[in-house]
C-alpha cells in the first residue's frame, strides 16, 4: 500500500533590491541582470523618499559621519524599490552586488554591480538587504501592504504585534474617542492609513508609482 506524502514545501525567500536615484536611468539594464540571475522580481515601485524618510530606512546607520550625506544622496531623485525572490536570495543579491565601496569592488569584484554602476564609497548605485532581519524590514517599509513570509505564530507574533501594531492602533483608537464620528469603523480605517508607520511618504514632487 502506497503512502500518500504530504507536497514538498519549498520556501522561497525574498530581499529588498533598491536601485539608488544617480542611476534611476540605468533600470532596464539592471532589471535584466536581475532576472537573467534567477531572480523573479514579485514587486516593483518608482518613489521620491523625503530626507526624513531616509533616515528611518537607514536607522541602523544613525550617528555615523556619512549619515547626512547619505540621507542627501538618497533623498536627492526618485529610486526605485524591488522585492526580488530566488532560493537564497539574501546572499545571492548581496554577491551580486559586491563590497558596499564601489571604488573597492572596482578592485576586488570588478564584475560586481557596484564596480560597474557605483561612483564611490557613498554613491555605490545599489542597496541589498544584509539579512533576514533586515530584508522583512526593509520590504514593509518600501512595501507595507505585502505579505512577508514565513507569517510569525506564537511568541514571534505577539512579539511583533507589541512592537508594531499596538502602539499605533492605542493612538487611533485614543483619538477615536476624543472624536466621536458617526461611523466610527470607517474613521478608524482612514485613520490607520493616514498614520500607518511603515508608510513611505512622497515629497512635494512625487513620482509616480509603479507596479508589477
Amino acid at each position: 500500500m502506497e503512502l500518500s506524502m504530504p507536497p514538498p514545501q519549498i520556501y522561497v525567500e525574498k530581499t529588498l533590491a533598491v536601485i539608488k536615484p544617480d542611476i534611476v536611468d540605468k533600470e532596464e539594464e539592471i532589471q535584466d541582470i536581475i532576472l537573467r540571475s534567477g531572480f523573479t522580481i514579485v514587486q516593483r515601485r518608482k518613489l521620491h523618499l523625503s530626507p526624513e524618510h531616509c533616515s528611518n530606512f537607514y536607522v541602523e546607520q544613525y550617528g555615523k559621519m556619512f549619515f547626512p550625506n547619505l540621507t542627501a544622496y538618497m533623498s536627492s531623485g526618485p529610486l526605485v524599490a524591488m522585492i526580488l525572490a530566488r532560493y537564497n536570495a539574501i546572499s545571492y543579491w548581496k554577491e551580486l552586488l559586491g563590497p558596499s565601496n564601489s571604488l573597492v569592488a572596482k578592485e576586488t569584484h570588478p564584475d560586481s554591480l557596484r564596480a560597474i554602476y557605483g561612483t564611490d564609497e557613498l554613491r555605490n548605485a545599489l542597496h541589498g538587504s544584509n539579512d533576514f532581519a533586515a530584508a522583512e524590514r526593509e520590504i514593509r517599509f518600501m512595501f507595507p501592504a505585502v505579505i512577508v513570509e514565513p507569517i510569525p505564530v506564537g511568541q514571534a507574533a505577539k512579539d511583533y504585534l507589541n512592537l508594531y501594531v499596538t502602539p499605533t492602533l492605542l493612538k487611533g483608537l485614543t483619538e477615536l474617542c476624543k472624536q466621536k464620528p458617526a461611523d466610527p469603523f470607517i474613521w478608524l480605517a482612514d485613520w490607520l492609513l493616514k498614520n500607518n508607520p511603515n508608510k513611505p511618504k512622497l515629497c512635494h514632487h512625487p513620482v509616480a508609482e509603479e507596479s508589477y
